[in-house]
């Protein structure tokens, strides 16, 4: 009995750990406005704010899922406990742009160091396999409805706290969790050790962020493209460069070769287009709502509630769809679905909540929700027995990857769309530049002004960043149209391992 007791323990620790983890990718898409009053940063450094925790996770994954079976997947966890609260402390008080990017960054390596660890002790606490497809069920539905509910979490704080709160609240959660992973966590190591590949995982990191920052720097006005070009070919190269070393090694960090399973590929690709959009929705939507609608955050984050509550009642649903109608059947319906609810929230006027609104979120909430748990499910189906692990942390990758990507890639071409469509008079276009660059720099610059200038500008730049938001929608919906095609198209021809 205690041996029971003691392994369903297990999972409430495990499970708190990584909803931190998952909530701090997207918490601080609701504290956009909030932060660029208090810190001013620049356009380029509020992407990074955002962006470089999921980023430096992302090349990371690899690399501490390694360092754990080395040390101990408990050690491992509780470093990254302390190292994640001690950086929360330090983003909480960050007194400008770049202490809080150096300590997000910070954050990105506790988080890395447990996420893969709560995957392993799930697995080495879980022997019965029903039991650990149940625990599993659910650690996926927290990696993925954690990402979601951060918009709403962000604003419950700020209706009340500083900015800075969305950071503070870690530290007692963690001081909370500490002894209680120490006296509960079982304390084997997760495995054989394998070789700690220092040079792989310089290459991963410098790769993926110099080809992330290249795709920013082309949407500033007066970037150097050449020299952005520059710097994603050589972005590209270290890639390369990464997967060549890791085709090459006797024991990579990441296994190529299961990317040779149509059925682990496609939902590897799936769960990635999954959190770009997620991810980058929620960034675009929390400004619309504040910036365009001027509500308050705890009005935006709840206004955002559906997308996260559907992806939750989807997530533990989708494993019986899967086993029904099929993966590919179940993969294509999700991001059809979510196709669905961008198209009808882009051809809704900006304003009051309407049912058709909520429609549309809940259509995007429980179709992203479906697409990454039907992913998780089929990835561990498609695996051999003596691959889960490494297979888990490559969809830890693409989770993090397709959440940095989302911010880049959204962030980028909503900069973009804001440029090209904010229409001033050619005085203010000279009076206010800023104006220009962003949303907020240009309420910023209205406030400063008189009336009825001030008007104008802030009218012009709402109408701007609605059309943006539009626009962005109907993209959204053609990248998951055209996810859930290939997906009929490559499994149509290939026999996928469907779980039961």
């Amino acid at each position: 009995m205690t041996r029971s007791v003691n392994r369903w323990a297990i999972l409430p620790i495990v499970s708190v750990a990584l909803l931190m983890v998952a909530i701090d990718a997207t918490v601080l898409h609701i504290a956009v406005p909030t932060l660029s009053r208090a810190l001013g940063p620049s356009a380029p450094q509020l992407l990074w704010i955002i962006d470089i925790y999921p980023l430096l996770m992302a090349g990371l994954l690899p690399a501490t899922g390694t360092l754990g079976d080395r040390i101990g997947h408990k050690r491992m966890l509780l470093l990254g406990l302390v190292l994640f609260g001690l950086a929360s402390a330090a983003c909480a008080a960050a007194p400008s742009p770049e202490w809080l990017i150096a300590g997000r960054a910070f954050l990105a390596f506790g988080g890395a160091m447990m996420m893969p660890a709560t995957l392993s002790i799930l697995r080495l606490a879980f022997d019965d396999p029903r039991e650990r497809a149940i625990a599993i069920g659910i650690w996926g539905s927290i990696a993925s409805g954690g990402a979601a509910f951060g918009p709403v979490v962000g604003g419950a704080l700020l209706e009340h706290f500083h900015w800075g709160a969305v950071f503070l609240i870690n530290v007692p959660i963690v001081l909370i969790a500490l002894p209680f992973a120490w006296w509960l966590l079982p304390g084997r190591r997760g495995g054989e050790e394998r070789p700690w590949d220092l040079p792989g995982l310089l290459l991963a990191m410098a790769g993926i962020i110099a080809v992330v920052y290249a795709v920013k720097q082309t949407t500033h006005a007066g970037a150097d493209l050449w020299q952005a070009a520059a710097i994603g070919l050589a972005g590209a190269w270290l890639v390369t460069a990464f997967l060549r070393r890791q085709a090459r090694a006797a024991v990579p960090m990441i296994d190529l070769s299961l990317f040779r399973n149509p059925g682990i590929a496609i939902a590897l690709a799936g769960a990635m287009v999954a959190m770009i959009i997620i991810v980058g929705f929620e960034l675009l939507l929390s400004q619309q709502l504040q910036l365009v609608l001027s509500l308050s955050p705890l009005e935006a984050g709840l206004r955002l509630a559906p997308v996260p509550l559907a992806s939750f009642l989807a997530s533990p649903l989708t494993g019986g769809l899967v086993h029904r109608f099929g993966f590919r059947a179940t993969l294509a319906a999700s991001l059809a679905l979510s196709a669905a609810g961008f198209i009808a929230i882009a051809l809704l006027p900006a304003g009051a909540v309407s049912a058709a609104e909520i429609a549309g979120f809940v259509a995007i909430g429980a179709g992203l929700g479906a697409t990454m748990t039907a992913a998780s499910v089929n990835v561990m189906n498609s695996a051999p027995a003596h691959q889960a692990g490494a297979v888990a942390a490559v969809e830890e990758v693409a989770y993090e990857l397709g959440g940095g990507l989302g911010v880049a890639l959204f962030g980028s071409l909503m900069a973009v769309l804001y440029q090209r469509l904010l229409a001033l008079p050619p005085l203010l276009e000279a009076a206010v530049p800023a104006a220009r660059r962003s949303i907020g720099e240009a309420l910023l610059a209205a406030d400063a002004l008189a009336a009825p200038e001030s008007g104008t500008v802030a009218a012009a730049a709402r109408a701007a960043f609605s059309s943006t938001y539009q626009s962005v929608s109907l993209v959204a919906a053609g990248l998951l149209a055209v996810t859930a095609l290939a997906a009929v198209v490559v499994l149509a021809r290939r026999r996928v391992v469907q779980p039961g």
